[in-house]
């Protein structure tokens, strides 16, 4: 009896997302707009993992991410690896971090905060790095992870 495999073909350019916790994947997608790119773009979700157990992965044909797109995932979920692919080799592979400030994208959980009133960029500092509490710059309240709205 033989194993069966699925292949999942190369890309030439691109990024691959790997590592995504299972129950992370769509808010990834989400928080990245990857609904409205035309670019081609593979997902798969609940796929074995050793580290996981279940594990998402986004393949994604001529798409490098910008710094606050990877910070995005990082506030999603810190156990992403970020593989970057040129000409169907790996380039580069980096496990991403929280980082200690955000600014411009994330929305203050408080109504009455300026930055939800005037054209003000939005800036916390993060507080607690493994449950997500991130700490307005202007108001000094705290948004926690199950109000985060991405701008």
């Amino acid at each position: 009896m033989s194993k069966k495999e699925l292949v999942v073909s190369a890309i030439k350019n691109g990024t691959v997302i790997d590592h995504i916790p299972a129950d992370k994947l769509f808010h990834v997608v989400r928080a990245l707009n990857l609904i409205d790119c035309t670019n081609q773009i593979l997902m798969g979700n609940n796929l074995t993992s050793r580290k996981l157990g279940k594990k998402g992965i986004i393949k994604c044909q001529d798409k490098f991410f910008k710094k606050d797109e990877i910070n995005k995932i990082a506030l999603i979920t810190s156990y992403v690896t970020l593989i970057t692919i040129r000409n169907y080799d790996v380039v580069e592979k980096i496990k991403i971090g929280i980082p200690d400030t955000i600014e411009g994208m994330v929305k203050c959980y408080n109504p009455n905060c300026i930055t939800n009133h005037e054209d003000v960029i939005q800036k916390f500092k993060v507080v607690d790095k493994k449950d997500i509490k991130l700490q307005c710059h202007y108001c000094q309240k705290i948004t926690k992870m199950e109000t985060l709205t991405f701008l």
